[in-house]
């Protein structure tokens, strides 16, 4: 292209003088200079297909202008240069065509000759071409007029008039393409001539770093991933990049906040023109199509006819593998056995790799795995395996195997003994079988999280209690310490030191006294914890204080069990105001809900376990003269007067006006752990250290009315709420299962069970997880102690 101008420069001004002369000579150095940056001097002109490229002018404005000394665009020719024009525009063209020529033949040789050749484009001219040169000539003895030269008004830029395009713009030519495929060669592109674009010489760090400081224009020059080349951006360029890095509108003549225009009316027009086509009764039916139409759906009907879907399943059976038997029969045995229809014997699945004698070493157990499927030894079905893979270092190694027999056994007995006829199946499918329950969330409120964890105990922690208005908590350790928690805070209050392991604790239901009952070793603490009302405070220390006088006299039987005594000066200092030491150790002590009865039991105690205490009176009794079991816990009926005593596999209830049985109900399991009654008292909830819990109706069966398993292992503890239909149960599998259960004042409709979610929080300490369960006697809020030496409230 540079070569191209300079030519054309030429033909312009054939008789040059002195100062033009200077001109086209540094114009052609430029143009040299501008050739080196842009042609590989090592490579060749052509395209890849080796085609000589011809560039012709089209126009005849390319010629029309003048230009000074340094090559500067002054004005476009008069209208007297006409006459000139197209003898000019020829030899122009004439010499492009030779420049071109000469281009192609020139390969290393293009920097070294571009003066001479560029010397002589202008005489030198081909043989074939001589109707053009003679052309030329003619127009070159032409008088050309003398045009003068208008200078430029600096004000107006010197460009404004012109396009320089062609000039100055080197573009890549290439397309949206990956340019690390160039990154192999010298060149980095094409032009619009399709010339090779050099890549330009890349400078070390040092070198940027030196231009970085010697450069004021460098954080303003960026590098054209296109071309290589390093482009210096204008205060217009930075400006636009400032807007858009600010998220603004790129053009600031744009204006933002410009007058809203209702394009649309907001007022609804009546259009009364209607294009609705007609409806179908309208028209009126055809009598031969419509029994054409019942014939064909008869025909659907009876199977006559076949939809395309039909047909198309049909052909991909019939275009399908077939098998063939090799032999007559599968089932000839059967049929000279005279079984009709018989169902072919079950096969057992193929040996994987668990059952070879060397299975690769992930198939092994490890630990923890062994662990688990020796644990699911009473669950066989939960394993997934159901033998231990084993490896052996030959075949020879392997011993037999020792359920051989067993196993071959009851194999024959399966195939013996097993009915193989086809019988018709009902298909009930297996939702229909589970009970449509309500969803979690209809049945709020009940604890779903998380919310306080009480820490201070060192030794786990057995039971909990919670005051009658909610606002204190008690619990007891095998640390042999009694510790008073504050509910909203989470602040141990305070606590109070025993000499033994604390087994149970018990807040007295009567809100009008301030008393804990801790079973600690042999020995009932009746504790006045001295929180809360002051008042009430004083008033239970001035009850505790006074001991009744004895009308009656006691039998032997009962003082050798039980003695009432008040307590030492040193107790008396940690609130410890009566002391009922008993034989043997208490295991549980629980209160009657009016607060004047208490219960102890004493597993070791024979037919002494249970005992009555009377706190008014400072009476004991010993209600049963002969045990019928090992007695596990006593609870005392909310309503009636009526005491249920737990053995390890039944429940007896007892009416204690007219001390007698009322009813046994059978739990059918090998170890009760704990009860709990509804606060109603129609309904009883039953745990068991075998994983279940049994819900029983006292009105309608002595028989489990639901047995629950939700828990993993052994369940410790249950409990009611004593206002929401809510009831817990904790496990040692670390959990806290919360379930709804509505009992309904209509006899004839059953209490609603669902299990609604399981808190899973505590630690596990030598296979002890959840040792009991409470709740708040106002708020759905649940306590419970764990083995992890902590209490949680879960909200």
């Amino acid at each position: 292209m540079t070569k191209k101008q300079t030519i054309k420069r030429k033909v312009k001004e054939p008789e040059p003088t002195n100062e033009e002369s200077v001109s086209e000579q540094s114009d052609n150095e430029e143009n040299e200079d501008l050739l080196q940056a842009v042609k590989d001097p090592g490579e060749d002109t052509t395209d890849d297909e080796g085609i000589d490229q011809e560039y012709q002018s089209d126009s005849s404005e390319d010629l029309e202008f003048e230009s000074d000394e340094e090559g500067n665009y002054l004005g476009r020719r008069g209208n007297k240069a006409e006459e000139g024009k197209d003898a000019d525009d020829d030899e122009g063209e004439d010499e492009d065509e030779d420049e071109d020529e000469e281009d192609d033949e020139e390969d290393d040789d293009s920097d070294d000759d571009s003066e001479d050749s560029d010397a002589n484009d202008a005489s030198a001219t081909p043989k074939d071409d001589q109707p053009s040169s003679s052309k030329a000539a003619d127009a070159q003895t032409k008088a050309e007029p003398i045009i003068e030269i208008i200078p430029r008004d600096p004000s107006k830029p010197e460009y404004e008039e012109s396009d320089t395009s062609d000039e100055e713009d080197i573009r890549n030519t290439v397309g949206n393409i990956p340019m690390h495929w160039y990154d192999e060669y010298k060149h980095i592109g094409y032009d619009w001539d399709a010339k090779k674009i050099v890549k330009p010489p890349k400078g070390d760090q040092i070198d940027d770093f030196l231009r970085k400081i010697e450069d004021p224009n460098f954080w303003r020059t960026v590098k054209d991933p296109l071309t290589g080349q390093e482009v210096l951006l204008t205060d217009e360029d930075i400006a636009l990049i400032k807007r858009i890095n600010s998220s603004r509108i790129p053009n600031p003549e744009h204006n933002e906040y410009a007058p809203w225009i209702e394009w649309f009316t907001s007022e609804v027009e009546k259009m009364p023109i209607k294009n609705v086509p007609d409806h179908k009764r309208s028209f009126l039916p055809s009598v031969s199509e419509k029994k054409k139409v019942s014939r064909m759906v008869h025909a659907l009907k009876m199977g006559w006819m076949k939809t395309t879907e039909e047909v198309e399943r049909e052909k991909q059976q019939k275009r399908g593998p077939k098998f063939y038997m090799l032999w007559e029969t599968d089932t000839g045995r059967e049929h000279m056995r005279r079984i009709h229809d018989p169902v072919s014997a079950p096969k057992r699945d193929l040996p994987g790799h668990a059952e070879s004698y060397n299975p690769p070493p992930e198939y092994l157990f490890d630990e923890k795995e062994t662990k688990e499927w020796l644990k699911l030894k009473d669950e066989p079905h939960k394993r997934k395996l159901h033998f231990m893979p084993q490896k052996f270092k030959s075949l020879r190694a392997v011993p037999a195997y020792s359920r051989y027999l067993r196993e071959r056994f009851l194999r024959c007995l399966d195939l013996y003994l097993c009915p193989r006829a086809k019988r018709v199946k009902l298909n009930i499918d297996a939702e229909y079988l589970i009970p449509k329950l309500p969803s979690p969330r209809d049945l709020q409120p009940f604890p779903t999280v998380e919310s306080l964890v009480y820490r201070g105990h060192t030794d786990l922690v057995r039971s909990v209690s919670v005051e009658p208005k909610g606002e204190y908590l008690v619990s007891g350790s095998d640390d042999k310490t009694v510790k008073i928690w504050e509910i909203a805070t989470g602040r141990c209050i305070r606590t109070i030191e025993t000499n033994d392991v604390v087994r149970c604790v018990a807040w007295c239901p009567n809100a009008k006294l301030s008393i804990i009952a801790v079973a600690t070793g042999s020995r009932l603490l009746l504790i006045n914890p001295k929180v809360g009302d002051k008042l009430i405070i004083k008033k239970t220390d001035d009850l505790l204080a006074e001991s009744p006088s004895q009308d009656i006299i006691e039998n032997e039987r009962i003082k050798t069990a039980v003695q009432w005594s008040n307590a030492d000066p040193d107790e008396q200092e940690k609130g410890v105001r009566v002391v009922i030491t008993h034989f043997k150790p208490i295991r549980q002590v629980t209160w009657h809900g009016r607060g004047d009865y208490l219960a102890t039991v004493m597993p070791e105690g024979a037919n002494r376990s249970a005992l009555i205490h009377q706190l008014s009176k400072r009476r004991s009794q010993i209600p049963f003269s002969k045990s019928k079991g090992l007695i596990q816990c006593v609870l005392f009926h909310p309503v009636k007067p009526c005491f249920f005593v737990a053995t390890q596999h039944n429940i007896r209830i007892y009416d204690l006006v007219k001390q007698e049985l009322i009813k046994k109900l059978l739990t059918n399991s090998k170890w009760i752990s704990g009860m709990s009654i509804h606060p109603k008292g129609d309904n009883l909830l039953v745990s068991t250290y075998d994983k279940k819990m049994l819900w029983f109706d006292l009105d309608l069966s002595t028989k489990p009315y639901q047995t629950m398993r939700l828990h993993r292992n052994a369940v410790r503890s249950v409990a009611f709420h004593l206002r929401y239909p809510l009831f817990a149960s904790g496990s040692d599998d670390q959990a806290v299962i919360v379930s709804h259960g509505m009992v309904y004042n209509d006899l004839l409709q059953n209490p609603l069970i669902v299990p609604l979610k399981k808190l899973q929080t505590h630690e596990k300490r030598d296979e002890f997880g959840v040792l009991d369960v409470n709740w708040h006697p106002v708020q759905p809020w649940v306590f419970s102690t764990g083995a992890d030496c902590t209490i949680r409230l879960y909200t």
